[in-house]
């Protein structure tokens, strides 16, 4: 913080439910609320020169269509296009949009959906399960023990992840 700042000089809290509704265009009824109609303006854009050459440009350099497919919808929904509810039944169709203009144009190894960041220590210890595997070739009595041990880590860590949350079903 720079000596300019004032800490003091910020909205109070709930200060936004004083101001006077409508200033932003997700407030005001949306312009499409037929899936159809909003498709087809989102083909219509997506179509439009400068619009496909960022698309294929993004999708040659590894960009995700799932993240295209996000940065589309939500755009829409903060410009008041389409509520969420339009947002939600569009995802698929402009997800194959998006596919169809990058098979189009050829693009090689194209990347459909980010990936999942959950489950990295499960990819990381497979990962040294199969270096610990190349390297000892020779004692198999000693590899397969640590593919046991690789197994029962799993089967445990799968085990100890139990349900939570207000949906979940009660065990006796």
């Amino acid at each position: 913080m720079s000596a300019l700042e004032n800490p003091f000089d910020a909205p109070i809290p709930g200060q936004s439910l004083t101001n006077t509704p409508g200033n932003y265009p997700w407030e005001h009824p949306s312009q499409f609320s037929d899936v159809e109609e909003a498709s087809e303006y989102v083909w219509d854009r997506l179509h439009s020169e400068e619009m496909l050459d960022q698309v294929i440009t993004l999708l040659k350099e590894g960009v995700p269509v799932e993240a295209l497919t996000r940065m589309v919808l939500f755009g829409g929904f903060a410009e008041g296009k389409w509520n969420p509810d339009v947002a939600l039944l569009l995802s698929e169709i402009i997800l194959k949009q998006i596919m169809a203009i990058g098979i189009k144009a050829e693009i090689p190894k194209m990347k459909i959906f980010i990936t999942d960041q959950s489950n990295n220590k499960f990819h990381e210890e497979f990962a040294d399960f199969k270096l610990q595997k190349q390297k000892s070739t020779k004692l198999s009595g000693q590899d397969e023990s640590n593919k046991e041990k690789f197994l029962e880590d799993i089967k445990k860590e799968l085990d100890s992840k139990q349900p939570s949350g207000i949906m979940t079903k009660e065990t006796k």
